[in-house]
């Protein structure tokens, strides 16, 4: 990111998320959260689940869609983050999932979009 203008993009687009997300039956239960091994936008339950969320946002898909930034890499890192989420907070016997939140801010048009389950965890690694 970088810039003020892409940093406040992201910070719109995070609130932007978490009430579109609240209005679809979500309960917000940490943003921001951050730990060593990465970072997770949003961290919600939907009824038994607990889901955490990326939020992608892009002022036109002229690069491509917002949820297409959400690379391999990208999901190994928010994956160790919810691992890391999970053990501090005695909830590894949970269900859980991924969700990303895709937001084209140019297009009034278009709303958020969510994409339940964006990815599996990589079961490849652990704490």
């Amino acid at each position: 990111m970088g810039s003020k203008q892409n940093i406040d993009l992201g910070i719109s687009a995070e609130k932007a998320a978490a009430v579109f997300l609240k209005d679809k039956g979500y309960k917000i239960l940490s943003t921001n959260y951050r730990t060593r091994l990465g970072e997770i936008d949003i961290v919600a339950k939907e009824k038994d689940t607990l889901v955490f969320v990326e939020v992608k946002a892009r002022r036109s898909d002229r690069f491509g869609l917002p949820q297409e930034a959400v690379t391999a890499r990208k999901q190994r890192q928010i994956s160790k983050a919810a691992l890391s989420f999970l053990k501090e907070n005695n909830l590894l016997d949970k269900k859980a999932r991924f969700d990303v939140v895709s937001l084209v801010c140019g297009d009034l048009q278009a709303g958020p979009e969510l994409i339940k389950n964006a990815f599996e965890l990589d079961g490849s690694f652990t704490l």
